[in-house]
Protein backbone atom coordinates (compact mmCIF):
# COMPACT_ATOMS: atom_id res chain seq x y z
CA UNK A 1 0.00 0.00 0.00
CA UNK A 2 1.18 3.80 -0.86
CA UNK A 3 2.32 5.33 1.87
CA UNK A 4 0.32 8.82 2.29
CA UNK A 5 1.76 11.86 1.32
CA UNK A 6 0.14 13.81 4.57
CA UNK A 7 2.77 13.90 7.35
CA UNK A 8 1.18 13.00 10.77
CA UNK A 9 1.79 16.30 12.20
CA UNK A 10 -0.92 17.82 14.93
CA UNK A 11 -2.12 20.38 12.24
CA UNK A 12 -2.46 17.79 9.71
CA UNK A 13 -4.62 15.48 11.81
CA UNK A 14 -6.76 18.46 12.73
CA UNK A 15 -7.32 19.26 8.97
CA UNK A 16 -7.72 15.52 8.04
CA UNK A 17 -10.48 15.73 11.09
CA UNK A 18 -11.70 18.91 8.91
CA UNK A 19 -12.21 17.60 5.68
CA UNK A 20 -14.12 14.29 6.80
CA UNK A 21 -16.87 16.61 8.38
CA UNK A 22 -16.98 18.43 5.22
CA UNK A 23 -17.70 15.39 3.30
CA UNK A 24 -19.90 14.14 5.75
CA UNK A 25 -21.95 17.09 6.09
CA UNK A 26 -22.17 17.48 2.24
CA UNK A 27 -22.91 13.86 1.58
CA UNK A 28 -25.72 14.31 4.68
CA UNK A 29 -27.01 17.94 2.20
CA UNK A 30 -25.98 20.01 6.01
CA UNK A 31 -23.35 22.11 3.87
CA UNK A 32 -25.90 24.25 2.03
CA UNK A 33 -26.81 26.03 4.89
CA UNK A 34 -22.98 27.68 5.13
CA UNK A 35 -22.87 31.56 4.51
CA UNK A 36 -19.27 31.45 2.35
CA UNK A 37 -19.55 30.72 -1.57
CA UNK A 38 -17.06 30.85 -3.95
CA UNK A 39 -16.44 32.15 -7.64
CA UNK A 40 -15.76 29.33 -10.09
CA UNK A 41 -14.00 29.57 -13.74
CA UNK A 42 -14.23 26.07 -15.62
CA UNK A 43 -12.33 26.03 -18.48
CA UNK A 44 -12.14 23.48 -21.43
CA UNK A 45 -15.35 22.84 -19.66
CA UNK A 46 -16.72 20.00 -21.40
CA UNK A 47 -20.45 18.95 -20.48
CA UNK A 48 -19.43 19.76 -16.52
CA UNK A 49 -18.54 17.65 -14.86
CA UNK A 50 -16.17 19.08 -12.76
CA UNK A 51 -18.38 22.01 -12.48
CA UNK A 52 -20.90 19.86 -11.67
CA UNK A 53 -19.12 18.07 -8.95
CA UNK A 54 -17.88 21.46 -7.49
CA UNK A 55 -21.26 23.56 -7.48
CA UNK A 56 -24.31 21.27 -7.01
CA UNK A 57 -22.79 18.14 -5.28
CA UNK A 58 -21.17 20.52 -2.59
CA UNK A 59 -24.23 21.93 -1.55
CA UNK A 60 -24.38 25.18 -4.17
CA UNK A 61 -21.20 26.44 -2.28
CA UNK A 62 -18.88 26.94 -5.23
CA UNK A 63 -20.67 29.35 -8.01
CA UNK A 64 -20.19 29.07 -11.86
CA UNK A 65 -19.60 32.63 -12.76
CA UNK A 66 -17.64 32.07 -16.36
CA UNK A 67 -16.73 29.08 -17.95
CA UNK A 68 -15.28 28.01 -22.30
CA UNK A 69 -14.96 25.34 -24.53
CA UNK A 70 -14.32 24.96 -28.41
CA UNK A 71 -17.26 22.90 -29.03
CA UNK A 72 -21.01 24.30 -29.25
CA UNK A 73 -22.77 21.01 -27.98
CA UNK A 74 -20.53 20.69 -24.79
CA UNK A 75 -21.48 24.70 -24.17
CA UNK A 76 -25.13 24.47 -24.92
CA UNK A 77 -24.71 21.05 -22.37
CA UNK A 78 -23.01 23.20 -19.89
CA UNK A 79 -25.45 26.51 -19.83
CA UNK A 80 -28.21 24.02 -19.97
CA UNK A 81 -27.16 22.88 -16.74
CA UNK A 82 -24.98 25.67 -15.02
CA UNK A 83 -26.86 29.03 -16.71
CA UNK A 84 -25.76 30.87 -19.79
CA UNK A 85 -22.25 31.90 -18.99
CA UNK A 86 -20.10 29.25 -20.99
CA UNK A 87 -18.49 31.08 -23.82
CA UNK A 88 -17.75 29.49 -26.89
CA UNK A 89 -14.45 29.73 -28.71
CA UNK A 90 -10.63 28.90 -29.08
CA UNK A 91 -9.42 29.73 -25.62
CA UNK A 92 -6.30 31.90 -26.87
CA UNK A 93 -8.24 34.19 -28.83
CA UNK A 94 -10.89 34.78 -26.17
CA UNK A 95 -7.67 36.04 -24.19
CA UNK A 96 -6.87 38.31 -26.55
CA UNK A 97 -9.87 39.79 -27.07
CA UNK A 98 -11.23 42.94 -25.57
CA UNK A 99 -15.01 41.65 -26.18
CA UNK A 100 -14.32 38.86 -23.45
CA UNK A 101 -12.81 39.80 -19.80
CA UNK A 102 -12.10 37.41 -17.77
CA UNK A 103 -14.18 37.44 -14.21
CA UNK A 104 -12.47 37.54 -10.68
CA UNK A 105 -13.21 34.37 -9.15
CA UNK A 106 -11.82 32.61 -6.23
CA UNK A 107 -10.76 28.97 -8.03
CA UNK A 108 -9.84 28.66 -11.57
CA UNK A 109 -10.83 24.44 -12.29
CA UNK A 110 -10.30 22.72 -16.01
CA UNK A 111 -8.78 20.03 -17.67
CA UNK A 112 -6.63 21.25 -20.82
CA UNK A 113 -7.14 18.58 -23.22
CA UNK A 114 -5.48 15.63 -22.75
CA UNK A 115 -5.12 13.65 -26.08
CA UNK A 116 -1.52 15.64 -26.18
CA UNK A 117 -0.43 13.42 -23.18
CA UNK A 118 -2.69 10.19 -23.59
CA UNK A 119 -0.88 7.30 -24.76
CA UNK A 120 -3.03 6.21 -27.48
CA UNK A 121 -1.64 9.66 -29.14
CA UNK A 122 0.92 8.51 -31.49
CA UNK A 123 2.16 12.30 -32.33
CA UNK A 124 2.08 13.22 -28.67
CA UNK A 125 5.44 14.13 -28.38
CA UNK A 126 4.54 17.29 -30.95
CA UNK A 127 1.37 17.60 -30.14
CA UNK A 128 0.39 21.85 -29.59
CA UNK A 129 -2.62 20.85 -27.16
CA UNK A 130 0.56 19.66 -24.39
CA UNK A 131 0.83 23.73 -23.79
CA UNK A 132 -2.49 24.70 -23.49
CA UNK A 133 -1.87 24.74 -19.54
CA UNK A 134 -0.40 28.39 -20.59
CA UNK A 135 -3.77 30.21 -21.39
CA UNK A 136 -5.22 28.04 -18.29
CA UNK A 137 -2.57 29.90 -15.95
CA UNK A 138 -3.13 33.01 -17.89
CA UNK A 139 -6.97 33.14 -16.76
CA UNK A 140 -5.86 32.10 -13.14
CA UNK A 141 -3.61 35.30 -13.43
CA UNK A 142 -6.43 37.28 -14.79
CA UNK A 143 -8.94 36.01 -12.09
CA UNK A 144 -6.96 36.24 -9.43
CA UNK A 145 -7.99 33.63 -8.24
CA UNK A 146 -6.68 32.23 -5.17
CA UNK A 147 -6.48 27.97 -5.84
CA UNK A 148 -6.86 26.23 -8.86
CA UNK A 149 -7.23 22.60 -10.24
CA UNK A 150 -5.72 21.27 -12.80
CA UNK A 151 -7.04 17.96 -14.78
CA UNK A 152 -5.78 15.46 -17.51
CA UNK A 153 -4.38 11.88 -17.96
CA UNK A 154 -1.91 10.30 -15.69
CA UNK A 155 1.33 10.92 -18.10
CA UNK A 156 0.89 14.42 -17.16
CA UNK A 157 2.66 14.30 -14.00
CA UNK A 158 5.96 13.59 -14.19
CA UNK A 159 6.50 14.91 -17.99
CA UNK A 160 8.81 18.14 -19.18
CA UNK A 161 5.11 19.85 -19.06
CA UNK A 162 4.87 19.19 -15.59
CA UNK A 163 7.93 20.50 -14.81
CA UNK A 164 6.84 23.64 -16.42
CA UNK A 165 3.54 24.05 -15.03
CA UNK A 166 4.82 23.48 -11.41
CA UNK A 167 7.40 26.48 -12.62
CA UNK A 168 5.40 28.80 -14.09
CA UNK A 169 2.48 28.38 -11.43
CA UNK A 170 4.97 28.73 -8.29
CA UNK A 171 6.26 32.14 -10.36
CA UNK A 172 2.59 33.44 -9.80
CA UNK A 173 3.02 32.69 -5.79
CA UNK A 174 1.23 29.30 -5.69
CA UNK A 175 1.95 26.34 -3.51
CA UNK A 176 1.55 23.02 -5.99
CA UNK A 177 1.03 19.23 -5.44
CA UNK A 178 -0.25 16.83 -7.77
CA UNK A 179 -1.36 13.29 -7.62
CA UNK A 180 -3.42 10.62 -9.63
CA UNK A 181 -6.60 9.11 -8.42
CA UNK A 182 -8.88 6.93 -8.92
CA UNK A 183 -12.56 7.23 -9.55
CA UNK A 184 -13.49 4.07 -7.93
CA UNK A 185 -11.76 4.86 -4.38
CA UNK A 186 -14.06 8.10 -3.94
CA UNK A 187 -17.65 6.40 -4.96
CA UNK A 188 -17.74 6.45 -8.78
CA UNK A 189 -18.30 2.55 -10.49
CA UNK A 190 -15.68 3.09 -12.51
CA UNK A 191 -11.84 2.29 -12.45
CA UNK A 192 -10.47 5.18 -14.13
CA UNK A 193 -7.78 6.87 -13.23
CA UNK A 194 -6.85 10.65 -13.84
CA UNK A 195 -4.20 13.39 -12.71
CA UNK A 196 -4.87 16.39 -11.04
CA UNK A 197 -2.61 19.34 -9.59
CA UNK A 198 -3.62 21.48 -7.29
CA UNK A 199 -2.48 24.97 -6.69
CA UNK A 200 -3.17 27.45 -3.78
CA UNK A 201 -1.78 30.74 -2.84
CA UNK A 202 -1.86 30.35 1.07
CA UNK A 203 -1.61 26.79 2.07
CA UNK A 204 0.58 24.23 0.94
CA UNK A 205 -1.79 21.88 -0.74
CA UNK A 206 0.00 18.52 0.07
CA UNK A 207 -1.03 19.04 3.66
CA UNK A 208 -4.14 18.09 2.30
CA UNK A 209 -3.73 16.47 -1.13
CA UNK A 210 -4.41 13.65 -2.34
CA UNK A 211 -8.07 13.55 -0.57
CA UNK A 212 -8.76 10.82 1.92
CA UNK A 213 -10.46 7.54 -0.19
CA UNK A 214 -14.09 7.51 0.66
CA UNK A 215 -14.26 3.52 -0.68
CA UNK A 216 -12.25 0.96 -0.61
CA UNK A 217 -11.38 -2.26 -3.11
CA UNK A 218 -12.93 -5.12 -1.48
CA UNK A 219 -10.93 -7.46 -3.60
CA UNK A 220 -7.91 -5.79 -1.63
CA UNK A 221 -10.15 -5.51 1.58
CA UNK A 222 -12.58 -7.85 3.02
CA UNK A 223 -13.88 -5.34 5.73
CA UNK A 224 -13.32 -1.75 5.74
CA UNK A 225 -9.73 -0.52 6.37
CA UNK A 226 -9.43 -0.28 10.04
CA UNK A 227 -6.02 0.14 11.15
CA UNK A 228 -5.38 3.76 12.18
CA UNK A 229 -1.87 4.58 10.09
CA UNK A 230 -5.07 2.76 7.00
CA UNK A 231 -7.64 5.19 7.94
CA UNK A 232 -4.74 8.53 8.57
CA UNK A 233 -2.63 7.54 5.36
CA UNK A 234 -5.70 6.92 2.59
CA UNK A 235 -9.36 6.23 4.26
CA UNK A 236 -11.98 7.91 5.92
CA UNK A 237 -13.14 6.05 9.29
CA UNK A 238 -16.06 5.16 7.69
CA UNK A 239 -14.60 4.26 4.21
CA UNK A 240 -17.45 2.17 2.13
CA UNK A 241 -17.06 -0.63 -0.45
CA UNK A 242 -16.13 0.38 -3.66
CA UNK A 243 -19.33 0.95 -6.21
CA UNK A 244 -20.43 -1.61 -8.67
CA UNK A 245 -21.91 -1.80 -12.13
CA UNK A 246 -24.97 -3.35 -10.66
CA UNK A 247 -25.11 -0.65 -8.13
CA UNK A 248 -25.42 1.53 -11.20
CA UNK A 249 -27.58 0.16 -13.75
CA UNK A 250 -28.91 -2.65 -12.56
CA UNK A 251 -32.55 -0.96 -11.91
CA UNK A 252 -32.36 -0.03 -15.50
CA UNK A 253 -34.67 -1.83 -18.12
CA UNK A 254 -33.96 -3.48 -21.31
CA UNK A 255 -33.35 0.03 -24.01
CA UNK A 256 -35.33 0.87 -26.70
CA UNK A 257 -34.83 1.97 -29.73
CA UNK A 258 -31.60 3.22 -31.19
CA UNK A 259 -31.84 7.50 -30.97
CA UNK A 260 -32.33 9.61 -28.27
CA UNK A 261 -35.90 9.33 -26.77
CA UNK A 262 -38.71 11.68 -26.26
CA UNK A 263 -39.14 10.78 -22.49
CA UNK A 264 -38.23 11.67 -19.12
CA UNK A 265 -34.77 10.52 -17.53
CA UNK A 266 -33.30 8.23 -17.41
CA UNK A 267 -35.15 6.47 -20.24
CA UNK A 268 -34.21 9.63 -22.60
CA UNK A 269 -30.61 8.30 -23.23
CA UNK A 270 -31.14 4.30 -22.54
CA UNK A 271 -30.93 3.37 -26.36
CA UNK A 272 -29.08 0.45 -28.01
CA UNK A 273 -27.84 -0.01 -31.70
CA UNK A 274 -29.02 -2.12 -34.31
CA UNK A 275 -26.24 -4.60 -34.34
CA UNK A 276 -25.22 -6.99 -37.43
CA UNK A 277 -25.60 -10.65 -37.47
CA UNK A 278 -22.12 -11.26 -37.38
CA UNK A 279 -21.89 -9.01 -33.92
CA UNK A 280 -24.97 -10.50 -31.99
CA UNK A 281 -23.33 -13.89 -32.72
CA UNK A 282 -19.52 -12.83 -31.64
CA UNK A 283 -21.60 -11.34 -28.35
CA UNK A 284 -23.79 -14.30 -27.77
CA UNK A 285 -20.21 -16.31 -28.06
CA UNK A 286 -18.90 -14.56 -25.08
CA UNK A 287 -21.69 -14.50 -22.44
CA UNK A 288 -20.22 -14.84 -19.52
CA UNK A 289 -18.81 -11.62 -17.02
CA UNK A 290 -15.45 -10.49 -17.87
CA UNK A 291 -14.72 -12.89 -21.21
CA UNK A 292 -12.95 -11.21 -23.99
CA UNK A 293 -11.76 -10.97 -27.22
CA UNK A 294 -9.55 -13.83 -26.19
CA UNK A 295 -12.56 -16.02 -25.37
CA UNK A 296 -14.00 -14.94 -28.44
CA UNK A 297 -10.85 -16.39 -30.06
CA UNK A 298 -10.99 -19.58 -28.24
CA UNK A 299 -15.08 -20.91 -28.56
CA UNK A 300 -15.49 -18.94 -32.07
CA UNK A 301 -12.11 -18.42 -33.68
CA UNK A 302 -14.73 -18.44 -36.68
CA UNK A 303 -15.86 -15.23 -35.80
CA UNK A 304 -12.71 -13.40 -34.60
CA UNK A 305 -11.44 -10.99 -36.90
CA UNK A 306 -7.80 -11.23 -38.30
CA UNK A 307 -6.13 -8.47 -36.89
CA UNK A 308 -7.06 -9.81 -33.40
CA UNK A 309 -5.66 -13.03 -33.73
CA UNK A 310 -2.71 -11.56 -35.11
CA UNK A 311 -2.22 -9.17 -31.93
CA UNK A 312 -1.03 -11.59 -29.32
CA UNK A 313 -0.96 -9.28 -26.34
CA UNK A 314 -2.43 -6.19 -25.19
CA UNK A 315 -5.85 -4.81 -25.24
CA UNK A 316 -7.48 -7.17 -22.46
CA UNK A 317 -10.51 -5.42 -21.93
CA UNK A 318 -11.21 -5.08 -25.65
CA UNK A 319 -15.19 -7.09 -27.01
CA UNK A 320 -14.82 -7.58 -22.90
CA UNK A 321 -18.18 -7.70 -21.23
CA UNK A 322 -18.26 -5.93 -17.79
CA UNK A 323 -18.54 -7.40 -14.27
CA UNK A 324 -22.12 -7.14 -12.34
CA UNK A 325 -19.91 -6.77 -9.07
CA UNK A 326 -16.87 -4.68 -9.79
CA UNK A 327 -16.57 -1.02 -11.02
CA UNK A 328 -16.27 -0.57 -14.77
CA UNK A 329 -13.32 -0.10 -16.59
CA UNK A 330 -12.62 3.79 -17.91
CA UNK A 331 -15.70 4.48 -20.43
CA UNK A 332 -14.30 6.54 -23.29
CA UNK A 333 -16.11 8.26 -25.90
CA UNK A 334 -17.29 5.21 -28.10
CA UNK A 335 -18.33 3.03 -25.44
CA UNK A 336 -21.33 2.25 -28.01
CA UNK A 337 -18.34 0.19 -30.00
CA UNK A 338 -17.14 -3.51 -28.00
CA UNK A 339 -14.60 -3.56 -30.04
CA UNK A 340 -12.80 -0.23 -28.38
CA UNK A 341 -13.20 -1.78 -25.07
CA UNK A 342 -15.30 -3.47 -22.01
CA UNK A 343 -18.21 -2.01 -22.68
CA UNK A 344 -20.42 -5.02 -23.42
CA UNK A 345 -23.55 -5.47 -20.51
CA UNK A 346 -22.83 -7.93 -18.00
CA UNK A 347 -25.85 -10.05 -19.07
CA UNK A 348 -27.58 -8.84 -22.01
CA UNK A 349 -25.92 -9.08 -25.49
CA UNK A 350 -25.25 -5.54 -26.88
CA UNK A 351 -22.91 -2.82 -25.67
CA UNK A 352 -23.54 -0.55 -22.77
CA UNK A 353 -26.46 2.73 -23.34
CA UNK A 354 -25.46 6.10 -23.05
CA UNK A 355 -27.38 6.21 -19.51
CA UNK A 356 -25.38 3.66 -18.20
CA UNK A 357 -22.34 5.41 -19.37
CA UNK A 358 -23.86 8.53 -17.62
CA UNK A 359 -24.54 6.77 -14.88
CA UNK A 360 -21.04 4.74 -14.28
CA UNK A 361 -19.62 8.27 -15.15
CA UNK A 362 -21.58 9.03 -11.59
CA UNK A 363 -24.03 11.88 -13.37
CA UNK A 364 -27.47 12.19 -12.31
CA UNK A 365 -30.52 11.35 -14.45
CA UNK A 366 -31.56 14.84 -14.16
CA UNK A 367 -28.60 16.17 -16.03
CA UNK A 368 -29.14 17.66 -19.62
CA UNK A 369 -27.04 16.70 -22.07
CA UNK A 370 -27.70 18.53 -25.58
CA UNK A 371 -26.56 17.52 -29.03
CA UNK A 372 -26.42 14.35 -31.24
CA UNK A 373 -25.86 10.93 -29.89
CA UNK A 374 -22.14 11.04 -30.95
CA UNK A 375 -21.86 14.25 -29.52
CA UNK A 376 -23.49 13.49 -26.42
CA UNK A 377 -21.05 10.10 -26.05
CA UNK A 378 -18.21 12.01 -26.71
CA UNK A 379 -18.98 14.54 -23.45
CA UNK A 380 -20.16 11.79 -21.07
CA UNK A 381 -16.48 10.24 -22.03
CA UNK A 382 -14.75 13.20 -21.80
CA UNK A 383 -16.01 14.40 -18.56
CA UNK A 384 -14.46 14.28 -15.25
CA UNK A 385 -16.67 12.22 -12.97
CA UNK A 386 -18.50 14.42 -11.08
CA UNK A 387 -18.20 12.36 -7.86
CA UNK A 388 -14.64 12.38 -8.11
CA UNK A 389 -14.47 16.35 -8.62
CA UNK A 390 -16.94 16.51 -5.26
CA UNK A 391 -14.17 14.96 -3.43
CA UNK A 392 -11.63 17.11 -4.71
CA UNK A 393 -13.57 20.29 -3.89
CA UNK A 394 -14.04 18.96 -0.52
CA UNK A 395 -10.39 19.73 -0.22
CA UNK A 396 -10.51 22.80 -2.32
CA UNK A 397 -13.11 24.43 0.10
CA UNK A 398 -11.08 23.67 3.22
CA UNK A 399 -7.89 25.41 1.70
CA UNK A 400 -9.98 28.31 1.02
CA UNK A 401 -11.70 28.29 4.47
CA UNK A 402 -7.79 27.71 5.69
CA UNK A 403 -6.54 30.42 3.84
CA UNK A 404 -9.53 33.12 5.70
CA UNK A 405 -7.98 32.37 8.95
Amino acid sequence: MRKSRHPKTSDTMKYLKEDHKIYRSRMEGSLVKKRNRYKLIDLFSGAGGMSLGFSKNLGHLFVPLWANDFNEDCVNTYNANFGPHCVLGDINRILGSFHNPIPKADIVIGGPPCQGFSLLNKNRENDPRKQLWRPFLEIVERAKARVFVMENVPQLLGSFEHGEIMGAAEALGFKVWGDVLCAADYGVPQTRKRAFIVGCKSVDPRELFPPRKTHFNPRKHSTSPRSIDEQIAEYIPDAEPWRTVRDAIADLPKPEGIEVRMEPPPLNLHFGRTPTAKSLARYKAIPKEGMNRFDLQRVAPNLTPQCWINKKSGGTDLFGRLWWDRPAFTIRTEFYKPEKGRYLHPAQHRPITHREAARLQSFPDNFIFTGSKIEIARQIGNAVPPLLAARVADIVYLLLTLSER
